[in-house]
């Protein structure tokens, strides 16, 4: 009869789709041909909800785990009661299940061990340690062993966790009991007592009392001492002062002041090419990131190579510009530098061209030469801050001329001190060291390090601390 089914373990599987079921028989409607499984498995996890009812058409096998009845009567297919059997849809059955055929009924057998497949496997992995909190108080962990390549096959159990899984409890953990023993009033008043005797600040604000300053996560909580924003202090005043993302304080020097510093550097060994070189790195670093940095120089993005124009003039700036764009070609930029023909040229810029001839850039001297289209980025370097009459010079104008109607952004190293005309329009300025009082139009200033020490600062009457940070180049905004 269909009560027979009441209280036995069953496995039910719904095919690929629906997947395998295991539960205790809470119901067998045989009108309507559906059984009802409580406190379900789903593919051996707990299912969310406590009872899932099957169709017979759903259903292709069904297995008994086990019988829970205290009777072992085994009810008949061809008698009476031969009504009660449900019959899974394309089913089919193991021996002992019942007779073979899509349509066969299927009974109880008068066994208490899961059935097999051929081979000896149970086609589900029925309750293990992992959900003992589930089993009846009488229900037993089935045992699996089969056969496979002729060989044997261990429970996936003892594979995964080893053989000590049969010491774990069964029983749940009782969080609310648990929780009952913490006793939260008392563990806050004694936190309050100890902030009373230490005249600290409360963790739980009320009102009345103050309340803890809110942090962020990038703030250092343990401030031994107030943060000085003015680190660095330089002999005049009045002059432009600047400040970093993180508020410090950096003021700008004169030229004057700005040439005994270099003096001085150099005489303690940081000479003119070592300065070119950290000035080459710097500027060309910033040209990269403006450029669009790993975005736009990939691998995959080679026929997309960006192109850059320096314009540089037969001085120390201009030596300055040819680092830059050694370092911009041997990092797969196309450079096209324009430096005018002079009878005499600085050594300095002798031995920077010689390089940069290695690396397959470009070299003009003709504004002709320069591109029609426009370019990615144009890199100022014609001015000089000793020589003004080189701005009445034909070539220097021409050279302003085709950088203003390029209309491709500027970026200016080492540019003039305010008071002096700005031919080419700058988007970016970049400074050397401590920066020079430079106008409006020279855009927005940057500063790079070149690498003077600290001492060197002191020696011509700045104190000096570094704003830099773990950066090489950063941003000035105007105070």
């Amino acid at each position: 009869m269909a009560s027979d089914w009441i209280g036995c373990l069953v496995s039910i599987h719904c095919g690929p789709t629906l997947g395998v079921y295991q539960g205790e028989v809470s119901s067998v409607d045989q009108t309507s041909q559906t059984i009802s499984l409580r406190l379900p498995f789903h593919n051996g996890v707990k299912c969310t909800v406590p009872e899932v009812t099957f169709s017979a058409m759903d259903i292709k096998d069904i297995k008994i785990l086990e019988i829970r009845k205290s009777s072992t009567e085994v009810p008949k297919q061809n008698g009476p009661d031969s009504s009660s059997t449900l019959t899974p849809h394309g089913g089919r059955k193991d021996k002992g299940g019942g007779a073979p055929g899509n349509s066969a009924p299927l009974t109880v057998p008068n066994k208490t061990e899961p059935k097999t497949q051929e081979g000896g496997v149970s086609p589900v992995p029925h309750y293990s340690k992992r959900s003992s909190s589930c089993r009846g108080p009488n229900q037993a962990t089935p045992k699996k062993n089969g056969l496979k390549n002729g060989g044997h096959m261990k429970n996936k159990d003892d594979e995964c966790f080893g053989d000590g899984m049969e010491d774990v409890l069964d029983e749940d953990f009782d969080f609310e009991g648990n929780l009952a023993l913490f006793d939260k009033a008392a563990v806050f008043s004694q936190i309050d007592s100890s902030e009373r005797r230490g005249n600290g600040a409360r963790s739980r604000g009320t009102p009345g009392e103050q309340t803890p300053s809110r942090y962020r996560h990038d703030e250092n909580i343990l401030e031994a001492k107030p943060v000085v924003y003015r680190q660095i202090t330089v002999p005049q005043n009045g002059t432009k002062e600047y400040s970093t993302d993180s508020g410090l304080v950096v003021p700008s020097i004169s030229f004057e002041l700005h040439k005994r510093l270099l003096a001085a550097a150099e005489s303690h060994g940081l000479s003119l090419e070592r300065r070119l070189e950290m000035t080459g790195v710097c500027a060309s670093q910033m040209a990269l990131t403006l450029l669009g940095g790993p975005n736009r120089l990939t691998p995959k993005n080679v026929h997309q190579r960006p192109t850059v124009t320096l314009l540089c003039g037969p001085h120390v700036q201009g030596a300055q510009g040819i680092s830059c764009g050694r370092h911009l070609a041997n990092h797969e930029v196309e450079v096209i530098l324009f430096l005018p023909n002079f009878v005499k040229m600085l050594e300095a810029i002798t031995s920077e061209l010689a390089l940069f001839g290695k690396t397959g850039g470009k070299l003009v001297s003709n504004v002709k030469d320069l591109p029609e289209t426009p370019v990615d980025l144009v890199i100022n370097c014609l001015d000089s801050h000793e020589n003004g009459f080189l701005r009445e010079q034909p070539w220097y104008k021409a050279a302003a001329d085709w950088a203003n109607q390029n209309r491709a952004p500027v970026l200016s190293i080492d540019p003039p001190v305010s008071g002096q005309a700005h031919a080419v329009e700058a988007k970016w300025s970049l400074s050397l060291g401590l920066p020079l009082p430079v106008s409006e139009d020279a855009g927005r200033v940057y500063l790079c390090d070149i690498g003077i020490p600290r001492q060197v600062f002191q020696e011509v009457g700045i104190k000096y601390h570094s704003p830099f940070g773990c950066k090489f180049v950063i941003p000035l905004h105007s105070v």
